[in-house]
């Protein structure tokens, strides 16, 4: 009997902690044609789970619009009948997602730390720590909060130490399935003290401001992507009685709250919490950049995918007074970018450039007073959306490199 009893709680536990699989799950590719089949497509996503990578929800689906959406292996049969049914072309970018996770999962070593590589958590950790004793003279590192499950949040503050009291604040991995994004803020620090005395833009720029770096904002959520959920993209507090779990840290923030594309309801990906910064991530955030608004001149922060440089307002079809300057220089970046490998990135409002949303970190440091607020979506535009190879880690951070020194030196010059 006793050895009944522990075999069931050892089943249990493994049934608690066992990741989830995506074997012979689909990520499907359609492209509406007309109002029937967005009408369609919205009803399918009420009948069948649906996980939408983009748009982020069924209620942003518009003609025209490129839709790409998992499915599970059970559910694939049916959703494709069902799109040839309603006369809806398909495209089928992964036929197998396990083996896609898998690939990654295999080629990282449990220990090597790399910068062409995807990294976990307590890599990471790891990394902050010593290159802030590496280069004590340009890089320290500093506590502003903890997250939901109680685990430090270290911002590295880069630039040399006597300089003035300007700076731009960014952040990366707000949404935990995005692993290019907190890849690009360590590259970002990586090259920033690498060509430090030799690059004569970077220097300028850490010798007259500070770069406030957030290597992962939804440390709980990225922890989880890795280890039980591939796919996760929120933080992982449990603040209601709900079964569900987590919160959209990008639609928890005091910017139109609740409004639009925000979800009240816990089980869904774009869940704004029960209130305004309800979660601890979003409070560190918030209350550092309220602690050094007079000094903090940008935010940046870094998402995937789309290949898209967006700026405030996305709950409001309505310009900022900077609106011509906020284009122009997003058009600059976006040239940047193009340069190197030939990439094209969008570039606009982000109510009109990718759909109207509230809550979200870019428009709140806006309506803070920082008046150069911007989002960058990484590569690519969908054929490996959230499981970008690692191949593909080295180009896109040079490319985005370059957009990000090019609008640091635009803001440095207009705040001197």
């Amino acid at each position: 009997m006793k050895s009944l009893l522990a075999f069931g709680l050892i089943t249990a536990a493994f049934a608690i902690t066992c990741p989830r699989r995506f074997d012979s799950a689909k990520v499907f590719r359609v492209k509406p044609q007309n109002e029937k089949q967005v009408s369609f497509l919205k009803s399918l996503a009420s009948k069948i789970p649906i996980d939408f990578w983009y748009p982020d929800s069924a209620s942003h689906i518009v003609n025209q619009m490129e839709v790409n959406f998992l499915v599970r292996a059970e559910q694939s049969n049916t959703v494709k009948t069902l799109l040839e049914l309603n006369g809806l072309h398909y495209e089928i970018l992964f036929q197998n997602l396990q083996e896609e996770i898998d690939k990654q999962l295999e080629r990282n070593s449990p220990d090597n730390y790399s910068y062409t590589k995807y990294n976990e958590w307590h890599k990471i950790s790891a990394w902050t720590v010593r290159i802030a004793k590496k280069k004590p003279k340009l890089i320290s590192r500093f506590q502003i909060g903890k997250t939901f499950e109680n685990r430090p949040m270290y911002i590295l503050q880069v630039g040399k130490q006597s300089s003035s009291e300007k700076a731009i604040f960014m952040d990366c991995g707000i949404h935990a399935r995005e692993w290019i994004s907190p890849a690009f803020c360590q590259w970002f620090v990586k090259e920033a003290i690498r060509t430090y005395g030799k690059d004569k833009a970077m220097t300028n720029l850490l010798d007259n401001m500070k770069f406030y770096i957030l290597p992962v904002l939804n440390i709980d959520g990225y922890i989880w992507s890795w280890t039980s959920d591939r796919c996760w993209r929120k933080n992982r507090s449990n603040v209601t009685s709900n079964k569900c779990i987590g919160v959209d840290l990008n639609r928890n923030f005091d910017a139109a709250w609740g409004t639009v594309d925000a979800s009240k309801d816990p089980c869904t990906e774009n869940f704004c919490g029960p209130s305004a910064e309800s979660e601890p991530e979003t409070k560190a955030v918030a209350a550092f950049i309220r602690s050094h608004l007079s000094s903090i001149k940008a935010y940046l922060s870094i998402h995937s995918y789309s290949q898209m440089i967006l700026f405030p307002y996305g709950y409001t079809f309505n310009k900022t007074p900077n609106h011509d300057e906020l284009n122009e220089l997003a058009r600059k970046a976006s040239q940047a970018i193009a340069s190197l490998y030939g990439k094209q990135y969008k570039y606009g409002t982000s109510a009109l450039t990718i759909y109207p949303s509230s809550g979200c970190s870019d428009d709140w440091a806006y309506n803070q007073g920082i008046k150069y607020s911007f989002t960058l979506e990484l590569r690519d535009k969908g054929k490996y959306g959230f499981f970008l190879p690692e191949s593909e880690i080295k180009p896109t951070c040079q490319e985005i490199m370059l957009a990000v020194k090019l609008m640091a030196s635009h803001i440095l010059s207009r705040t001197m």
